[in-house]
């Protein structure tokens, strides 16, 4: 039985679910509690589960107080297993089946399941895959933010994760990344070595059932991983070390740390989500270290405060990379992003935290990109982590191989190459290597480099830059349904609503 089989047999379950009124944003974290203890008992670590609380024990119970008795066992687990991660995935349970008859359906169906078929290894992969189908499913809610696989991994592969790093994701969701990049390590050395210096990881999740659903996935894929329960623009996250790499997708948002004061080491404090958690990222990166950021299009061009931590990041950080990504590839309409690449500078004098950024290389993969979504998958999520396996991504192989080898963004890189094929236009790439009369053919070149003085005197430090002619940009067929583009006014507005918050509070303090 392959293991996308098994998935969809699982998956089929939730109609059950269903039954008893339970929505599909519940569907992963009800069967977590349930999948963790059958887990157990096929991969070995059943001794880490106290006797009378495990999965032969739920399963032979009889149907009449079956529901009492499984309310009785997520209690227990979660007070006193003696493992702490597994107090952890059942702290404060809330289960929400309410009859005995459908929980024991769902139980006899994960029995019938051939387990013997997935292998001792293959239980952290079977359970990243019932994350992404609970996010493939729109009616489930879960997928509107989440990041695509292939883009998680193309991140990873460019990032370079290695042994010993301290690995940081401050919106962990359900640790796709960090699944991702100790993936990426597991594949690039031997586990000898892997043992010897292991890389630790670090998360943050601020709803408590994604934060359960993180914890069994770093679990079952065997991750040193201290998944805080939190929030990263708080005092939640004292523990936190300096990091030598952070991936992250941030929430989207226009106010940040909801009613709680923001931490006092955030240097620009009355801000959105979005440049809040950036501030955090590239402040709590170690000199030399490098981080990849999933961030909204208001962050490249919002004036103000953005304006200040535009260039706060390319002081500090060499923001070598721009990705901007095309739409549909996540789940919520409309939404437009872009990946950010930096390195923190080694300077700790303030005086000399200036111009780390020389340039910023931009790769346009938006204008003239189809529309990606269900019917048209964006990338391929099966490609791995083996050497052999960089820039083999159909829609996101160019940009690694233009990214280059080097994860801190040094490496030789030439205006053009490699993003011509994808426009299906006539250049001479001789030229380009010689740097002869290279402007218009550039013009049509997805991939192309800003100096940071031009981005400061021309610009005014906006990193809105756009040089592609949209082909589609004249046909109204083309564009977005008219309830995206009221969100995306709304969102435009809210932002300068929230400029004005800023100013009026400047105000305040002044009188």
């Amino acid at each position: 039985m392959k293991q996308d089989t098994i998935i969809q047999k699982i998956w089929s379950l939730c109609n059950i679910l269903r039954g008893d009124g339970i929505t599909y944003y519940q569907y992963v974290s009800e069967l977590s509690y349930l999948l963790f203890l059958k887990i157990a008992q096929e991969n070995g670590s059943e001794k880490l589960i106290p006797k009378g609380y495990r999965w032969a024990d739920l399963q032979s119970h009889e149907e009449d107080g079956l529901l009492g008795f499984y309310q009785e066992m997520l209690t227990h687990l979660g007070a006193c297993a003696e493992n702490e991660i597994i107090r952890a995935i059942y702290a404060f349970p809330t289960t929400v089946f309410s009859h005995s008859e459908n929980l024991k359906a769902v139980i006899e169906g994960i029995s019938k399941i051939e387990w013997h078929q997935v292998g001792k290894d293959g239980f952290g992969d079977l359970y990243s895959g019932l994350i992404d189908k609970s996010a493939q499913d729109t009616r489930s809610g879960a997928g509107q933010y989440f990041t695509p696989r292939s883009l998680v991994n193309t991140i990873v592969r460019l990032v370079q994760p290695n042994l010993g790093n301290l690995i940081q994701d401050p919106a962990t969701g359900s640790g796709g990344f960090l699944v991702s990049a100790d993936s990426y390590i597991r594949t690039n050395y031997s586990q000898e070595e892997y043992q010897t210096t292991p890389p630790k990881y670090q998360g943050v999740e601020i709803e408590k059932n994604t934060r359960r659903i993180c914890l069994m996935n770093t679990f079952l894929h065997n991750l040193d991983a201290n998944i805080i329960y939190g929030d990263a623009l708080t005092d939640d996250v004292a523990e936190l070390g300096e990091a030598n790499i952070i991936l992250a997708n941030p929430p989207f948002g226009n106010k940040a740390g909801g009613q709680r004061p923001l931490r006092n080491d955030i240097p620009f404090p009355n801000t959105n989500k979005q440049f809040a958690f950036l501030q955090h990222i590239y402040l709590g990166l170690k000199a030399g270290g490098r981080a990849a950021v999933v961030l909204p299009d208001n962050v490249l061009f919002e004036s103000g405060v953005g304006t200040d931590i535009r260039r706060d990041l390319m002081n500090k950080c060499n923001l070598h990379t721009i990705l901007r990504l095309p739409t549909g590839i996540f789940y919520a309409q409309g939404i437009k992003t872009n990946v950010f690449f930096f390195t923190k500078g080694s300077a700790t004098d303030k005086h000399q935290q200036e111009n780390c950024t020389k340039n910023v290389w931009i790769y346009d993969l938006r204008t003239n990109m189809p529309s990606f979504g269900k019917r048209t998958p964006f990338g391929d999520s099966e490609i791995g982590f083996a050497p052999e396996d960089f820039g083999t991504d159909p829609h996101l192989g160019a940009f690694e191989r233009v990214f280059g080898n080097n994860p801190d963004g040094t490496s030789k890189r030439i205006e053009g190459e490699y993003s011509f094929e994808a426009l299906e236009i006539e250049v001479d790439k001789d030229a380009i290597e010689e740097n002869q009369d290279i402007d218009e053919q550039l013009m049509h070149s997805r991939w192309r480099c800003f100096s940071r003085e031009w981005i400061d005197n021309i610009k005014g430090d906006s990193l809105d830059i756009v040089w592609l002619k949209d082909k589609n940009n004249v046909d109204a067929t083309n564009l977005p349904e008219p309830e995206v583009l009221a969100s995306e006014a709304k969102e435009e507005l809210e932002a300068a609503l929230n400029e004005l918050d800023v100013l009026l509070t400047a105000l305040g303090k002044a009188n």
